[in-house]
């Protein structure tokens, strides 16, 4: 391995300046003098080879240089935060820690039902959840500062990412809405959805074609009256009854108890796809095994599988 000699106390200040836009500032919040912060940083930059701050009046600006040290700076000291986090945790017993990202376009109750698995471990877990969009969980994931992904697509197959993609199971669809609404267009399904009023992810949304593409073979016109990437705000929205709404039918019995909100008819062939995505092409973490063993032969699976 080559030997950079980065002293990560350098580093360190030098992150401090970068997020207080300021020597002074960052003295402060350390407590240390203007001069041992400005010392440690000419040691950095002399043992890096680039200056990493420029003057812009009274603040300090990141060079290109310092942007590419400040989003490895980022990364480090997070994990650095993880590492004690962890470590606290074995003062309160014997603790699994499972961090998980959790796509803002998988179904929050697929993804609680999922994650229940974890925590009737006999071991005590402490789960940390994350939601972003699936691109930035890659990320995450990719500097293990997650330990799975769960989400509604696998990765590309051209990623540059080495990470694994499981499928988990699938559910059909099925569309829902409050009982005013759904008694307007449950009979003559799925006919009667002529004009109805829709709420449905976005376009970037996996399951998003596979809707549209139902609703040209039914020769359906029905009015998108809400497009949204994040699916709790879409339900939100369902429940309040600003539409119909697209849900797994192996949540029927929570969309009702949730969301108030009623079967209206199955987009029949429409299925949504869950997976769990990782560093590993065979899954290592207990937690994660165990969500992966619960999860078999129920409604919502068929089962699991792995894919590059």
């Amino acid at each position: 391995m080559k030997n950079t000699g980065l002293n990560f106390r350098h580093l360190y200040y030098f992150w401090v300046v970068a997020k207080e836009d300021s020597i002074t500032r960052a003295a402060e919040r350390l407590g240390v003098a203007i001069q041992t912060i400005s010392t440690q940083l000419g040691l950095l930059e002399k043992s890096i080879g680039k200056s990493l701050f420029a003057p812009q009046g009274r603040r300090l600006v990141l060079t290109e240089a310092g942007r590419i040290a400040m989003r490895y700076a980022e990364q480090i000291f997070a994990l650095g935060e993880q590492m004690e986090d962890a470590l606290a945790d074995l003062d309160v017993g014997r603790t699994m820690r499972l961090t998980v990202g959790i796509s803002d376009s998988l179904p929050k109750l697929i993804a609680s039902r999922l994650l229940a698995a974890a925590l009737a471990l006999p071991e005590r877990v402490k789960l940390v959840c994350y939601e972003d969009r699936f691109e930035a969980l890659l990320g995450e994931l990719k500097v293990h500062k997650l330990d799975v992904v769960l989400t509604d697509r696998p990765v590309h197959a051209g990623t540059v990412l080495r990470v694994f993609s499981h499928l988990l199971g699938e559910s059909e669809l099925m569309l829902f809405g409050v009982p005013a609404l759904a008694k307007q267009y449950e009979a003559g399904f799925p006919a009667s959805l002529q004009g109805a009023p829709l709420l449905l992810p976005t376009r970037n949304n996996a399951i998003r074609g596979r809707i549209d593409h139902w609703l040209e073979a039914q020769d359906l016109r029905a009015d998108v009256v809400g497009e949204f990437d994040d699916n709790a705000l879409l339900n939100t929205f369902g429940r309040n009854g600003l539409g119909l709404f697209p849900a797994p039918s192996a949540l029927a019995d929570d969309v009702a108890a949730q969301f108030g909100a009623v079967p209206v008819g199955p987009l029949q062939g429409v299925k949504e796809q869950f997976y769990a995505i990782s560093n590993e092409r065979k899954i290592k973490h207990p937690a994660v095994e165990a969500i992966l063993s619960a999860i078999h032969g129920k409604d919502l699976t068929g089962g699991h599988k792995e894919r590059t």
